[in-house]
């Protein structure tokens, strides 16, 4: 949930660490720091808060390193202090270590170590890998580490640096994104390409258990036996890294209006009009396996869960599959019966979401297909499993996932159609899909033109503490979505509930200062949700609603409205989101909120 950037080369080591970590910030954290050695010297300086209050702590220092490591901190051990700020140091301050994920077995070592004579400083998980390597180190350093590693149990992502070893990173990979850069004469590692954008475009993707030592003029990779291994270079493209706001005011804002963009992306080239058929070449290799499968377990986190969620009534529509949905978080604690026919799709903005991570390894154990859509290319859940389709919606700086959401349900719609067609789904209901798929993007841009109705909307609201979402069948996600917008980035208290629970708890809420959003398109729900808005009128509840322009009943029950587009149901959820998306982001700027980096979030979630 943090950063780390890594330099070993010719230039100046500083500036590169500073700009990596400026490129890391959105995934949320709460201080900052890195390592140089200087004379044979480790330096190390950290400061708690952003970035820029470490790039004014190392303003005008003298310091002549070229190789060093960086990182920002979001606090899982300790809280923000300078002292937990990684890098953390042994009992000699020759070593200095920067860390992603968690060691499970801290306290254990810890008292090991502390036992032996070293002196712990910090609250922290992290400095307990100094101090065994301190403690493994005789004459190789490489082989220090290894022993090390052998001994921690967690995830980590690991950046370390010796003062006795001039220009030498070492690197070591389990369960936590850490990449390799190739420049010319220089390497780079980091935790998320973006912070390597300005210097390379060559990638190492470091699979869980391997060891990476970079130099100023080489490197070499090897496996936990110590074996050298050759790892391919990938080639990213400039699309992959557009990074700047293009001049809006926040990433979340133009992530937004990027949708029409990154929705197209989703189905470019994945459709076939004239068959009725989605192609989806990352799927062909187990095509086979997919026509004999009988039933799907879909797992996720957040906002990839709702967005599975909405994926389980559009697969139940178009396959004869038996789904099911779970959490991430929760799928091991399940005694689950999964064999080779069933599948288990894990749905991941970052590709590294540590609970989806252990649920698919989970799965792997007992012999299911593991499925996967995910962003990024080369990330940890595409490793692990055996096929699975990007997203190709370029980069999401925004922790509050927007474009990801709405590309995740056209690329789940295309998946329920590639596996439909094998089964029952006729030509023609195959053509209606991708007709309507095709007219997303434009509708978007609709939507998109009423902004400022949504912004004047959602300034009327924006003084009200709490909120009640409500939506049936494919919308029922929907409004858990909507609410949890709201949440991540004003700090307001939304509740996302299928409407036909409402009257099972939530309606004692309702009163004239707790508004509720209501998803009501025409739709096999419509009546129902009139119902339902009937309800929540009789107790002097304020309604804004979204729904299509030619609903004229949920209009006049609403105290206010936002029309969408009116599209097939099982596209409808995509429309329906984007001003939902919209109002969340207007009401937080009202409220003056970090948008971009809402409090105690991060955008890549690598903990359990």
């Amino acid at each position: 949930m943090c950063g780390i950037i890594s330099y070993c080369g010719k230039r100046p080591a500083i500036p590169i660490l500073i700009d990596g970590l400026k490129r890391l910030e959105y995934r949320g954290y709460d201080s900052a720091g890195l390592s140089t050695v200087d004379n044979n010297k480790m330096v190390t300086i950290k400061t708690v808060g952003k970035v820029a209050k470490l790039e004014n702590k190392t303003a005008g220092i003298q310091n002549s390193s070229t190789f060093g490591i960086a990182h920002t901190r979001w606090a899982t051990h300790g809280k923000p202090s300078e002292i937990n700020a990684h890098p953390q140091s042994d009992c000699t301050n020759k070593i200095s270590v920067v860390h992603n994920g968690i060691i499970e077995n801290y306290l254990e070592l810890r008292e090991e170590l502390q036992k032996k004579g070293h002196r712990f400083k910090s609250q922290t998980d992290t400095e307990v890998v100094a101090h065994l390597i301190e403690d493994n180190y005789e004459d190789d350093l490489e082989v220090a580490i290894l022993k090390t590693v052998e001994r921690l149990v967690g995830t980590f992502g690991l950046a370390i640096i010796h003062s006795d070893f001039d220009h030498r990173v070492f690197i070591v990979k389990r369960g936590s994104p850490i990449i390799i850069g190739i420049g010319d004469d220089e390497y780079f590692a980091a935790s998320d390409s973006n912070a390597l954008a300005p210097y390379t475009h060559k990638m190492i993707y470091l699979s869980d258990d391997e060891f990476a030592v970079l130099n100023s003029n080489k490197y070499y990779i090897k496996n936990m036996k110590n074996q050298i291994l050759e790892k391919k270079i990938e080639i990213l493209e400039e699309d992959d890294y557009q990074v700047d706001k293009k001049g809006f005011e926040h990433y979340m804002l133009k992530e937004i209006f990027e949708q029409p963009e990154s929705i197209k992306n989703a189905f470019r080239g994945r459709i076939i009009i004239n068959e009725g058929v989605s192609k989806l070449g990352g799927l062909e290799p187990v095509v086979d396996r997919l026509k004999d499968i009988k039933k799907m377990i879909i797992i996720s986190c957040g906002t990839s869960y709702h967005a599975g969620l909405v994926g389980r009534y559009i697969f139940e529509s178009l396959t004869e599959l038996d789904i099911e949905i779970e959490l991430a978080s929760e799928f091991r604690y399940r005694r689950l019966k999964l064999d080779e026919d069933v599948a288990v799709l894990a749905i991941s903005q970052s590709g590294e979401t540590a609970d989806t991570l252990a649920a698919i390894k989970e799965a792997k154990r007992k012999g299911a297909l593991l499925l996967g859509i995910v962003n990024a290319v080369g990330t940890s859940i595409a490793q692990i499993t055996d096929a699975g389709v990007y997203n190709h919606a370029g980069p999401e700086i925004g922790v509050a996932s927007t474009k990801i959401y709405t590309s995740q349900l056209v690329i789940l719609t295309l998946m329920a159609l590639f596996i439909g067609r094998y089964q029952s789904i006729s030509f023609s209901e195959g053509n209606e899909i991708l007709c309507a798929l095709k007219k997303l993007p434009d509708q978007v841009k609709d939507i998109l033109k009423n902004d400022n109705q949504i912004k004047k909307i959602a300034s009327k609201y924006s003084g009200y503490n709490d909120f009640l979402y409500i939506g049936r069948l494919y919308n029922y996600p929907t409004a858990m979505e909507g609410a949890l917008k709201l949440k991540e980035i004003s700090y307001i208290h939304a509740e996302g509930y299928p409407a036909g629970e409402m009257k099972h708890g939530p309606i004692s809420l309702i009163d004239e200062n707790f508004p509720t959003i209501a998803i009501v398109p025409i739709d096999s729900t419509y009546d129902k949700m009139i119902n339902n808005v009937h309800e929540i009128k009789a107790r002097n509840g304020k309604i804004l609603s979204i729904t299509n322009e030619k609903a004229e009943k949920i209009k006049k029950l609403s105290d206010d409205f936002i029309c969408v587009p009116q599209t097939i149901p099982i596209l409808q959820p995509i429309l329906n989101i984007i001003p939902l998306q919209l109002f969340a982001y207007y009401v937080a700027r009202e409220k003056g909120c970090d948008i971009d980096k809402p409090r105690n979030l991060a955008k890549s979630v690598t903990v359990e």
